[in-house]
């Protein structure tokens, strides 16, 4: 199976400039690279001081590219409506020629205090509750068929979202979390792909790889499904392909990254 190489920039500082973005996406691209995905976040701690919205930097750069598949990775869903994200999605798979990968998952209060400060919810549980009732209104809504629901959480009365994405079945989500937490791998399972964040090492994705494939197959799901590994550049991701890996993402350090930095990586190229 052929690893795919995507650059995952925290859009912050000298990365919070869309049009910067934007011009390394194309350079990426130029390069050989498969993928530009941007971190969501309304704020990060101290020495971090500018941060760029996710979606109007994708869509800069989805004018500017052709071929890189993009998204934001990842997108605390629990903080943002779900009918307002139907239609961002949509517009921006069709900006894009239908390139959005939706990269989702429960975010933390912990490195920016953007929950507390801002009154979202803080119990972990109640996030995924919402994440849950979220993605189960997006993938009614990306259908084009009117949108009934009524839940815990959100209600959404008898409305269509049209136009529709490109993608035949809507954007595909991929479901961030922690490798051994068996919650966010039931949720993958029900999606299409799994982003393992912190790794340690190869073997703790292999077995991450193991599991969520084995409640797939529970589930009786085919079909394509990926698998996502977060590296530092210079790692040599052989060993997590091996371990069923297929996209491989930059790990780039959010209080460090630079323009020049993220030039030097992509200029190296995407793994062979």
């Amino acid at each position: 199976m052929t690893l795919r190489s995507g650059l995952w920039l925290p859009i912050f500082d000298e990365l919070a400039d869309p049009v910067v973005v934007s011009r390394l996406a194309a350079e990426a691209e130029e390069s050989g690279w498969d993928g530009l995905f941007v971190w969501d976040h309304v704020r990060w701690r101290a020495p971090i001081r500018a941060v760029a919205d996710p979606w109007i930097t994708l869509a800069a750069a989805a004018t500017a590219t052709q071929r890189l598949r993009l998204g934001p990775m990842v997108t605390p869903i629990a903080r943002r409506r779900p009918v307002k994200l139907a239609r961002e999605t949509a517009t921006l798979d069709r900006l894009s020629g239908g390139r959005l990968i939706l990269g989702a998952g429960l975010g933390s209060d912990r490195f920016g205090e953007e929950y507390s400060r801002t009154g979202e919810e803080l119990d972990d549980r109640v996030r995924a509750a919402m994440l849950d009732e979220s993605l189960a209104v997006l993938t009614a809504a990306w259908t084009g068929d009117p949108v009934r629901h009524r839940g815990e959480h959100y209600v959404v009365d008898d409305i269509a979202f049209e136009p529709t994405p490109v993608q035949a079945g809507g954007v595909p989500v991929w479901i961030a979390g922690f490798p051994g937490n068996v919650a966010p791998m039931r949720r993958a399972a029900r999606h299409d792909g799994f982003f393992p964040v912190n790794l340690q090492d190869a073997d703790q994705l292999a077995a991450a790889v193991d599991a969520v494939h084995g409640l797939r197959a529970e589930r009786g799901a085919t079909g394509p499904f990926d698998v996502v590994a977060a590296l530092v550049p210079g790692t040599d991701p052989a060993p997590y392909a091996a371990a069923g890996a297929t996209w491989w993402l930059t790990d780039f350090e959010p209080d460090a990254v630079t323009v020049d930095a993220v030039r030097g990586v992509l200029r190296d190229g995407p793994a062979a």
